[in-house]
C-alpha cells in the first residue's frame, strides 16, 4: 500500500492532478447543497482547497502557480469571449448609467478600504487582499500579488487576507440587498423603468400618400431620404410580395419598413402616413399575415461568411428575399447592408418558402458545426491577452508602470475578440454550454489552487485577534457601499429596483448575490444589468488595486 500513500502525498504531477480534482468534486458537490435556498456554489471549491491545505495536503508549487494561473487566464479570457459581442451594443442601450454607477460603487469601496487601512493599521498589501475577499473578486487578488512581488513582499497574508474575508463577501451582499429591500425600497422602485433605445431595430408599416416619391424605386428612395431604412414587405391590390432594390412605390401601396424608432417621424414624411398597428409584439405570428410570404429565423454556420457584411452577399438580389432583423447574443441589429456578420447570428428571413430553403441550404451547413468551439482561437487570443497584460502602462506622477496582469490583459482581449474578431475572419464563436465549460474549469482550477495555497495558515490567522479585525474589515467592506450606492442608484437615478441589485451584484462580482436578487425580481432586469457592468467592473478593480499599492508602497 507504500504506492497509494505515494501517489496522494509524494510531489509529483500525477499527484497534483489528483488532489487538485479531489478538491475540485467535492467543492462543486458541496455547491449543489442549499440552505434555505442560498448555494455557496463554486466558492466551495475555495473552501475545500483550505481545509485541505489546513490538513497537511500540499503540491509542487511550481505545478500549484501554473495551475492557478491558468485557471484565472482560461476563465475571464472565455468570459470576455461570451460578452464581446453585445458588449458595446450594451452601453449604448442605457448601459452608461449604470456602468458609471457601477465605478462609483468600486471607487467608494476602494476608499472604504483605504480608509480602515490606516484606522486600524493594517498594511496595504494586506488590506488589498481583504478587499478581493470582500468583493469576492479573486481577479483582484492576482493583481496584487502580481504588484507585491515586484516590490518583493509576500503575497502569502494577501491571500490570507483574501480568505477571511471571503465569507462574509460571499453574504454580505444578499445582507445588503436584503437591508435595502426592507429599510429603503419603496412600492415606487418596484416598477421597472425601461431605457429605451431608439437605435434599436424597429417595424412600422406606411401606406404611401407622398406625390414626391410616385413612380420612384427603393433605391432612388433610399438616395434622397436623409435616414436609412429597409422595406420588407409590399401589400400591392391585396397581394404581397418581397420588394427589392428596383421595386417602384405606387400610391395607396402598403409598406412595411424597418429602421431605428428615432427615424419614424422623419419616414413618416417621406411615405406619407404611418400605421396604428404595433408591429413590434412578441405574439405576431408573421407566417400567418399571408399565405405566400413567411418568415424564418436561420443561423449562420458556415465560416466563410463569418466577418463579410450583409450586403455583399446580395441575398436580396438572388434569392428574392428580405433579411429584416439580426439578433446577436439576445440583441436585434437592423439588418444594413455595412453590417458585418458573425458566425452564430440569427437572421430573420422573410420570402417564399422555397426561397428560403435556398438561403438556409446557404447559410446553415446543418451539420452543427458551431457545437464545436475553435479552440485555435481560443489559445492565440489567450496570448494576445498575456502579452496585453504584461504592457507597462505609465501613469502620471508614478515611478513604477501599471499591467494588467494576468485577469486584465485576457479579459480585454476576449472582449475585443468577441466583438471584433470576425472582422479579421476570427471564428470566436462558442455555444453557451461550450464557454460555461471553459469558464467553470478555470474557476474551478483557480479557486482550489488559491484555497490550497492559503490552508496552512488560514485558521491560525482567523484565530487570532488580527484575523477577526480582517473579518470586520472585510464586511463594511462589502456592506457598506453597496447600501450607499444602492440608496443613490434608487433614489437619485431613479432605476428600479431589479436594475439596482443587478448593477450591484456585477460591480461587486457576486453570482450568488445574482441568483438570490433573480429569485425575488420576476424578470430579467438583475442578469441585464449584471452583464453589463461585470466587464468593466472586473477590469477597473484590476487596475485600481494596483494603483492603489504602487501609491502607498513606492
Amino acid at each position: 500500500m507504500k504506492w497509494l500513500e505515494n501517489l496522494f502525498l509524494e510531489q509529483t504531477a500525477i499527484q497534483a492532478v489528483i488532489i487538485i480534482s479531489i478538491i475540485i468534486a467535492c467543492g462543486l458537490a458541496l455547491g449543489k447543497v442549499k440552505i434555505r435556498g442560498i448555494s455557496l456554489g463554486v466558492t466551495y471549491v475555495f473552501f475545500m482547497g483550505i481545509l485541505a491545505g489546513h490538513l497537511g495536503f500540499e503540491i509542487n508549487h511550481d505545478m500549484l502557480m501554473y495551475a492557478q494561473n491558468f485557471g484565472l487566464v482560461i476563465f475571464v479570457y472565455a468570459l470576455g469571449i461570451q460578452v464581446g459581442p453585445g458588449f458595446f451594443g450594451s452601453l449604448r442601450q442605457g448601459g452608461m448609467q449604470l456602468n458609471m454607477l457601477g465605478l462609483g460603487l468600486i471607487f467608494l469601496g476602494t476608499l472604504v478600504a483605504i480608509g480602515l487601512s490606516f484606522g486600524l493599521g493594517i498594511s496595504m498589501g494586506d488590506m488589498m487582499g481583504i478587499l478581493a475577499g470582500a468583493v469576492t473578486n479573486t481577479p483582484v487578488l492576482a493583481a496584487a500579488q502580481q504588484t507585491l512581488e515586484q516590490f518583493h513582499i509576500d503575497t502569502s497574508t494577501a491571500a490570507l487576507g483574501c480568505a477571511v474575508a471571503y465569507p462574509l463577501g460571499t453574504v454580505g451582499v444578499i445582507l445588503a440587498i436584503i437591508i435595502l429591500d426592507k429599510f429603503i425600497v419603496k412600492p415606487k422602485d418596484l416598477i421597472v423603468t425601461e431605457k429605451e433605445d431608439h437605435n434599436k431595430a424597429y417595424i412600422a408599416g406606411f401606406e404611401v400618400c407622398n406625390p414626391g416619391i410616385y413612380g420612384k424605386d427603393l433605391q432612388k428612395i433610399a438616395q434622397i431620404s436623409p435616414v436609412k431604412f429597409i422595406v420588407t414587405r409590399l401589400w400591392r391590390e391585396g397581394k404581397v410580395q418581397i420588394p427589392v432594390s428596383t421595386t417602384v412605390l405606387q400610391e395607396n401601396d402598403r409598406i412595411l419598413v424597418i429602421a431605428p424608432e428615432k427615424d419614424m417621424e422623419i419616414l413618416t414624411a417621406l411615405f406619407g402616413e404611418q400605421e396604428n398597428r404595433n408591429w413590434n409584439k412578441d405574439d405576431i405570428d408573421w407566417n400567418a399575415i399571408d399565405s405566400n410570404v413567411i418568415s424564418k429565423q436561420i443561423i449562420i454556420t458556415k465560416p466563410e461568411y463569418n466577418g463579410k457584411k450583409l450586403g455583399a452577399l446580395r441575398l436580396r438580389n438572388h434569392y428574392g428575399i428580405s433579411i429584416t432583423r439580426i439578433n446577436r447574443t439576445g440583441i436585434h441589429l437592423i439588418a444594413s447592408p455595412n453590417l458585418i456578420l458573425q458566425l452564430g447570428d440569427r437572421l430573420t428571413v422573410v420570402g417564399e418558402a422555397k426561397a428560403i430553403e435556398q438561403v438556409e441550404k446557404a447559410l446553415d451547413s446543418g451539420n452543427g458545426s458551431l457545437r464545436d468551439p475553435n479552440l485555435a482561437s481560443v489559445f492565440l487570443g489567450i496570448v494576445f491577452g498575456l502579452i496585453l497584460g504584461q504592457i507597462p502602462i505609465m501613469l502620471p506622477a508614478m515611478g513604477t508602470p501599471v499591467k494588467l496582469g494576468l485577469a486584465g490583459g485576457p479579459v480585454i482581449v476576449g472582449i475585443l475578440m468577441g466583438a471584433y474578431g470576425p472582422r479579421f475572419k476570427l471564428v470566436t464563436y462558442a455555444t453557451r454550454s461550450a464557454n460555461l465549460m471553459i469558464r467553470g474549469i478555470g474557476l474551478a482550477l483557480f479557486l482550489a489552487c488559491l484555497g490550497l495555497d492559503a490552508g496552512p495558515k488560514f485558521f491560525d490567522t482567523v484565530l487570532r485577534p488580527e484575523g477577526a479585525l480582517w473579518v470586520g474589515a472585510g464586511f463594511v467592506i462589502t456592506v457598506l457601499p453597496v447600501i450607499i450606492m444602492g440608496w443613490i442608484s434608487m433614489r437619485i437615478c431613479k432605476l428600479d429596483f431589479g436594475h439596482t441589485i443587478g448593477m450591484l451584484c456585477g460591480s461587486m462580482a457576486n453570482p450568488m448575490a445574482l441568483n438570490y436578487a433573480n429569485s425575488i425580481i420576476d424578470n430579467d432586469n438583475p442578469s441585464v444589468s449584471y452583464a453589463t457592468v461585470y466587464p468593466i467592473g472586473i477590469f477597473t478593480r484590476v487596475i485600481l488595486a494596483q494603483i492603489v499599492l504602487m501609491i502607498f508602497l513606492s
